[in-house]
């Protein structure tokens, strides 16, 4: 599973997504970046599973042999020790009993003296074994219960840190979900304008010039004269209007032939008369490259007036009048229409569910706008009245701003405040969006500011009808601004659009405050250092964990190395919104052992520091390879050698930034606690005390071998 998991791990972080279009939002800068966050979250998690994976093995299970080959496995090597001296000792004594008072007094002395010397090895191999068994009886009190108890400090420790992350993500997840809706909200709205401009380019005849564009580029056939007869080649023209610029490129070149690119300067354009040839769609230049005329064949009929209209032919095409309200123009009847439109729905209908997002009945806004738009009688509707209702009025206000002649926000100005939304520094995009409000005609910028003020009092009640102001940027972008060409590159900015209104709304005190120091847009800075909404957002940017040996850092330390570094590494402030931004986990490390005072209890409800330090100690030992002397603890018990420095603490990275929990603690890490402070004193239940009575000393074993009997758990019964 571990293994799975980093494998996928891998994939996101290799991954790579790709956009249409030259800049990205805030937002698809988040969602870009988010496959790395999950990455490395996954990453430290199982790094952190490994480790416990090891420790189990490092902390528990090498102890648990170590003592039982080192203590357990001696403690044998003494019985069968014990059991060969009393075999030998008590067959030597046999033997001495049966020796007969007859020999020679110097025979029974050397017998004694050999009896003497069994039994002193007898009485000294029992000692050894019971010595032995009692130390083996009371070090596994401690030498037992440590590892085990340091492998859960392991355990949760991981345990801990998976609800660490889960505390980072939960904030880093709200951002990544609005980024994904405003990012599901534009994709939704550029879809509207693609099928709207595919289902135009279906009906429209093709074209190759552009509306507002100088240049016109396409195919063309050129009627070529040869010594045997006439041929049409076709040729890739692009035509400049300012300079007269003709650039010819065949297409239908030959391997070999040496015929070019040409750049001819064009001095006239007739349409050719179709009796006079017998290819349709013709029409002649003169240039001052060339002498004579050049005969050219358009594509269609269509595509022959749109050359001889850049071309000033002598046959320019006038445009069909479009329907009825398919144009209209910003005039008094307009800001009258707007202004009745604004109280309706600020009086029966700002509290709406979904206000301007709803669409209302086609035929019902159509029929408002003849009534209100009537030549005879125009103005002459009451909105308050009950025969329109909220949709109708707010579709009709959308439809009569999406198709005004020249959008509120003017074509000219278009490609600049594009511009100022795509830059990544916040303050100039205010800045630059600020200074081109005023550079709106009078009546422009007045219908814009009576237009975002309405938005701002709509988004105010936005508990009520769910309209936040990335919501009306969807909706208004690309209603207050569009693009004079149908493009699908001009498609791809209605995001950019959006995020104009977007801003609009949200500041509008400051922009509608008074015109800047200087109208014209600031340049664009430097990028700045500080972190800024237009970075990805991310989990945490903690540093790495080093992994120190011991828990040797101090509180001062620890806490001046937190105040000194923001989510990016540095000291700067940011300046200016931000989004939230997750908070920062941050454990203090223990005191070093011996750093309270001596034989000073633990504070209740906290572990004592001694004993986590001297859990920590646990595996020091472990590389050593033997058994060094046992020393006391501060408590005077007696430590096992197996106790040394953790190698889960040298493995872990050095502590991370924090959340607070309650008053004086970090996620449960105890407060050093100062030496003024007195602790409360809590003990586990424990069973009610023997009654007193006075206990004799017992005397040393060596002077008692009858004890030696009674506490060798597998002597013989002979002794």
């Amino acid at each position: 599973y571990s293994s799975a998991v980093q494998k996928f791990a891998q994939t996101l972080q290799s991954f790579q997504f790709d956009f249409i279009g030259d800049t990205l939002t805030d937002d698809e800068i988040n969602i870009a970046e988010s496959f790395k966050e999950f990455a490395e979250l996954l990453h430290e998690v199982e790094l952190e599973r490994s480790m416990m994976v090891q420790n189990a093995s490092d902390l528990l299970i090498k102890p648990l042999e170590n003592f039982r080959k080192e203590q357990i496995g001696f403690t044998k090597e003494r019985k069968k020790k014990f059991e060969k001296d009393g075999e030998k000792f008590y067959s030597m004594l046999d033997r001495h009993l049966h020796l007969s008072s007859k020999k020679k007094e110097s025979q029974l002395q050397e017998a004694d003296l050999q009896v003497d010397k069994e039994r002193h090895n007898f009485f000294e191999s029992s000692l050894e074994y019971v010595y032995q068994i009692q130390e083996v009886q009371e070090s596994k009190k401690f030498s037992i219960v440590e590892p085990v108890l340091a492998f859960l400090h392991s355990l949760f420790t991981y345990n801990n840190l998976t609800v660490e992350l889960t505390q980072d993500f939960l904030p880093y997840k709200q951002q990544l979900q609005l980024s994904l809706q405003n990012t599901r909200n534009h994709f939704s709205s550029t879809r509207e304008e693609l099928e709207d401009l595919k289902k135009r380019m279906k009906e429209a005849p093709l074209t190759c010039k552009l509306p507002g564009q100088p240049t016109i580029e396409g195919y063309l056939y050129t009627q070529e004269k040869w010594a045997l007869g006439i041929s049409w080649v076709k040729y890739y023209c692009q035509y400049e209007k300012e300079a007269k610029s003709l650039r010819m490129t065949p297409m239908d070149q030959k391997p070999g032939a040496k015929q070019g690119t040409l750049d001819l300067t064009l001095k006239s354009c007739v349409r050719r008369k179709t009796d006079s040839i017998d290819k349709r769609f013709c029409f002649d230049i003169e240039t001052n490259e060339r002498s004579g005329t050049i005969t050219l064949q358009a594509l269609s009929e269509a595509n022959r007036r749109l050359w001889m209209e850049a071309m000033d032919g002598k046959e320019p095409v006038s445009l069909t009048p479009l329907p009825l309200f398919e144009t209209v123009e910003l005039n008094e009847v307009g800001f009258k229409f707007v202004r009745k439109c604004i109280n309706a729905v600020e009086t029966k209908g700002i509290t709406t569910e979904g206000v301007y997002r709803t669409v209302g009945s086609n035929i019902q806004v159509q029929k408002l706008l003849n009534a209100f738009f009537d030549p005879k009688c125009p103005g002459d509707v009451d909105l308050q009245s009950g025969d329109w209702d909220i949709k109708t009025i707010t579709s009709s206000l959308k439809f009569y701003l999406r198709n005004l002649s020249e959008p509120v926000m003017t074509y000219k100005l278009h490609k600049e405040l594009v511009l100022a939304a795509k830059s990544e520094n916040l303050d100039y995009r205010l800045g630059a969006i600020h200074a081109l409000v005023y550079k709106l005609p009078d009546k422009n910028r007045e219908m814009l500011e009576l237009l975002i003020q309405h938005l701002v009092n709509v988004c105010e009640h936005s508990r009520e009808n769910l309209m936040s102001p990335s919501n009306m940027g969807v909706i208004f972008g690309p209603t207050l601004m569009r693009a004079q060409e149908d493009t699908v590159a001009a498609m791809m900015n209605i995001k950019f659009q959006n995020i104009v209104v977007e801003i609009l709304i949200e500041h509008f005190g400051k922009i509608y405050s008074g015109p800047p120091e200087d109208t014209t847009a600031p340049p664009v800075p430097p990028p700045r250092v500080a972190a800024r909404r237009h970075k990805p957002i991310t989990i945490s940017k903690r540093p790495l964990r080093e992994r120190p040996v011991f828990f040797g850092a101090s509180v001062e330390e620890s806490g001046a190395d937190r105040h000194g570094q923001t989510p990016n590494g540095n000291g700067s402030s940011s300046v200016g919104a931000e989004p939230p931004k997750p908070l920062h986990r941050s454990r203090l490390p223990a005191p070093r052992p011996g750093g309270d005072e001596p034989g000073r209890p633990p504070a209740e409800g906290r572990p004592d520091p001694r004993a986590e330090a001297d859990v920590g100690k646990l595996v020091a030992r472990l590389p050593d390879g033997g058994v060094k002397p046992a020393g006391k603890a501060a408590n005077g018990v007696v430590a096992s050698p197996a106790l040394r420095t953790s190698t889960l603490q040298a493995k872990r990275p050095a502590p991370r930034p924090g959340i607070y929990g309650r008053e004086g603690e970090y996620d449960g890490v105890p407060k050093p606690r100062s030496h003024g402070d007195k602790p409360v004193i809590t003990r586990p239940p424990v069973r009610p005390p023997d009654p007193p009575c006075r206990t004799p000393v017992p005397p040393r074993l060596e002077q008692r071998p009858d004890l030696i009997a009674g506490t060798a758990e597998e002597m013989p019964s002979s002794v």
